[in-house]
């Protein structure tokens, strides 16, 4: 549980550092034009600690899922991904939307409590939902929102990509995760 709790840490500390003006424009400074990348890797690095965590994690049952939470959970992390799509993708709707990473984490987090009743999971999903809405109240508070030149056929594309990618994730989960996407699905007993 201390390290799914180290795991949550990091990825917000690294979460708050991009959101203060201060510290952003001195990592910006260090590392010029590649701190979006280091950026983006430190976050994966942390994003691969915490999946870790979770599942070296012994665990602690808190509440007993609902039945139907595997299905809520597949259709939130579905509208999850068509987030990250958005935000990968330079169309209008990121401008709309502002912040569809944080939307994104808050439908996966809300999907994966769920579907998964243990202490650890609690921890790990809620805190991320904690630092996603912290995270942008924090960049509404200090950091001026600035638009992207929206690209043409980039909305359809988001969507495409996140839906895509999505299903990339139904196939890999249990190899990433340790948990299969599409058994889970089908009742047992069913052919």
């Amino acid at each position: 549980m201390i390290q799914v709790i180290l795991a949550v840490g990091l990825f917000g500390a690294l979460h708050f550092v991009s959101a203060l003006p201060g510290m952003r424009q001195s990592l910006k400074g260090l590392f010029g034009r590649a701190y979006g990348m280091v950026f983006g890797l430190a976050l994966l690095a942390a994003l691969v600690f915490a999946i870790w965590s979770l599942r070296s994690a012994d665990r602690t049952y808190l509440y007993d899922v609902p039945m139907w939470g595997i299905y809520a959970n597949f259709l939130l992390s579905a509208a999850a991904f068509v987030f990250v799509g958005i935000f990968l993708f330079r169309g209008s709707w990121r401008n709309a939307v502002r912040y569809p990473a944080a939307i994104a984490t808050l439908f996966w987090g809300l999907g994966h409590l769920f579907a998964n009743g243990d202490v650890e999971s609690v921890i790990l999903f809620a805190g991320m939902m904690a630092i996603a809405v912290i995270h942008v109240l924090l960049l509404r508070r200090n950091l001026p929102f600035e638009p992207i030149a929206p690209r043409d056929g980039h909305n359809m594309l988001s969507v495409l990509f996140g839906l895509a990618l999505y299903g990339l994730m139904t196939q890999l989960h249990q190899v990433l995760i340790g948990v299969p996407v599409i058994e889970v699905l089908v009742p047992p007993g069913a052919s």
